[in-house]
């Protein structure tokens, strides 16, 4: 029930059409509780009695009855998957709107493929326990009432007989039906996993490949595969189990009508036409409980599904904007750590990091991998909280500013290009998209990317495939440098951003990226030590904290960490 009432909501904006709906069931419902009167009358009334204008009547009825049954019954089926179809599309657009708001560290911990079976199957399940499946059992269910209240008013007797043995299978029904939703669970869980599996063999079908592992990866997902079968079948095994035992049941009640109604019948307690309609009304109840048995199994694969989706949505963003929150309306003195502190679960990587950049000024990291420069990077726009300490923009502390506002400030270009499935006119005006494409072409040109642009087939609307895929790497690259240009922004981040490209290349890109340094606080995080000479101040960041800091001839002649750095790079071993 507490998963039903937080479902309620999304039901709320179609509750005219839901009811409108549940109206022509009570219809369809009380048509079949009406047949077995009908039974009743051609039985003793028209052929007992060879009432022949009664029975000239009797067609036209039962067209006529059939006609409103089928009329109802498309209202309410269409209707239901109207109501269906909207929920689906506003539990989506809840959960996307959702996830775009949760942390990094979030995508970080779960797989994609997850989360897309989470919005894409869990929502179809949730909206057939919530309309269809809800939808069938109340039509069922009133069905059922209609026909139990005919029965008890033909025979209450009968009925009781009939019924007796039913209460008896409520208990055992109510244990399978836990399973079932354990089993359920268990088999989306599995299918989020394989979701996630298929997805990385098919982004990654170039290593795959390289390496020769199809094998490998056929094996992998047959594995999960073969898990999944092992959950469906625990369910379907359940599933399967609840009709014979609810024949069984009926079985049970029907022989006991016939033995004893019919021995009635035949010593004349009971006329044959109410024996007949009694029969009827059994007959007809049979296949609404039969439904309810099945349903409610479907529902509670429903409920499964929903519980997985409110674990996304009661996921809350480890990094949000605090009550009182400031806009930044620009960057005039500059960055600043102060006593900063960062781990990722219990491993500290960035060590009590104080550190000032100017308005302006350009501020090179380097030092060993994994010694947490992107990291330090990463805190800037607040895709990290800090643990320990501050970060503060012209003096005030980032988590005081709101998250919009900040990141407006900063522009940011990865070592990971990303560029989406769209036009490059679309990818380099991204978070701008209204940008008239003079501004387009200019940093486009700026970038040193305009002429591979207009030699694409399209120039500036060529779809660029998944991830950039139809470019090279350097042209990718050149395309998000291009991109961050455009948002010209105060602050710059530029994280190994000439990693992808060729030395032509990176000397244009390098000369471009110059220009735009102008006026600006940037921050370049670089391995290659020939790309950041000309910085105005080079920090040292080795094992979580600031070793060494000044120009590149000062931190030569420490002949410390930096030079160790730069001896690697620019030293060939001699072979022996």
């Amino acid at each position: 029930m507490k998963i039903y009432r937080r479902l309620l909501p999304f039901l709320r904006p179609y509750l005219p059409q839901f009811f409108l709906a549940l109206g022509c069931m009570v219809v369809f419902s009380v048509t079949s509780g009406a047949l077995p009167f009908v039974v009743e009358h051609v039985f003793d009334d028209i052929f007992a009695a060879k009432n022949l204008d009664a029975l000239r009547i009797l067609p036209l009825i039962i067209i006529g009855v059939f006609v409103v049954r089928g009329l109802v019954n498309f209202g309410h089926s269409y209707l239901m998957e109207y109501v269906g179809q909207r929920i689906v599309e506003d539990l989506r657009n809840r959960l996307n709107r959702h996830l775009q708001y949760l942390s990094v560290a979030y995508f970080h911990n779960n797989p994609t493929g997850t989360i897309l079976s989470r919005v894409t199957n869990d929502t179809t399940l949730v909206r057939e326990a919530l309309t269809q499946t809800s939808a069938s059992m109340m039509k069922d269910s009133t069905t059922l009432l209609a026909l139990v209240i005919v029965a008890f008013v033909k025979d209450w007797f009968l009925a009781v007989l009939a019924f007796i043995v039913f209460p008896l299978t409520i208990l055992p029904l109510m244990e399978v039906y836990k399973k079932v939703r354990r089993f359920s669970r268990q088999g989306q869980g599995a299918l989020g996993y394989l979701s996630a599996l298929l997805q990385e063999a098919i982004q990654g079908n170039r290593v795959v490949k390289a390496f020769g592992m199809e094998a490998y990866e056929q094996q992998r997902f047959a594995a999960e595969n073969r898990r999944i079968f092992r959950h469906s079948m625990r369910a379907g095994r359940l599933r399967a189990f609840v009709p014979s035992m609810v024949e069984l049941v009926a079985a049970c009640g029907i022989a006991a009508v016939v033995w004893y109604g019919g021995a009635s019948v035949i010593e004349g307690e009971r006329t044959q036409g109410a024996f007949v309609a009694f029969l009827t009304a059994m007959l007809l109840l049979y296949e609404p409980f039969k439904h309810l048995t099945r349903t409610n199994a479907a529902i509670q694969t429903g409920l499964a599904a929903a519980e997985r989706l409110f674990e996304v949505l009661d996921e809350p963003p480890e990094v949000s904007d605090r009550p009182g929150a400031q806009r930044l309306p620009g960057v005039a003195q500059g960055l600043r750590f102060e006593h900063v502190s960062f781990r990722y679960g219990q491993e500290w990587v960035l060590k009590d990091i104080c550190l000032n950049i100017r308005a302006g000024e350009v501020v090179a990291l380097v030092g060993p991998s994994g010694g947490g420069k992107s990291t330090l990077a990463d805190l800037i726009p607040r895709f990290y909280d800090v643990e320990q300490g501050h970060i503060c923009v012209d003096g005030t502390d980032i988590r005081d500013i709101t998250l919009q506002s900040l990141r407006a400030q900063i522009a940011v270009v990865t070592q990971f290009t990303f560029l989406f499935n769209d036009t490059v006119r679309n990818n380099i005006a991204y978070g701008g998209p209204q940008r008239p494409l003079e501004e387009v072409v200019a940093a486009a040109e700026a970038a040193y990317a305009h002429d591979f642009i207009t030699a694409l087939p399209q120039g500036y609307d060529t779809v660029i495939g998944e991830l950039g895929v139809r470019l090279s790497g350097g042209q990718r690259q050149r395309l998000a440098i291009a991109r961050a240009l455009l948002k010209n922004a105060p602050i710059l981040i530029l994280d190994e951003a000439t990693s992808s490209l060729d030395n032509e290349s990176e000397r244009l890109v390098q000369a471009a990226i110059e220009r735009l340094m102008t006026g600006r606080t940037v921050l370049v995080i670089a391995h290659r030590l020939s790309t950041i000479h000309r910085a105005d101040r080079i920090v040292v960041i080795h094992e979580g904290r600031i070793v060494e800091e000044g120009g590149h001839e000062e931190l030569l002649a420490h002949n410390a960490q930096y030079r160790k750095l730069y001896d690697l790079q620019f030293q060939s071993p001699t072979l022996h």
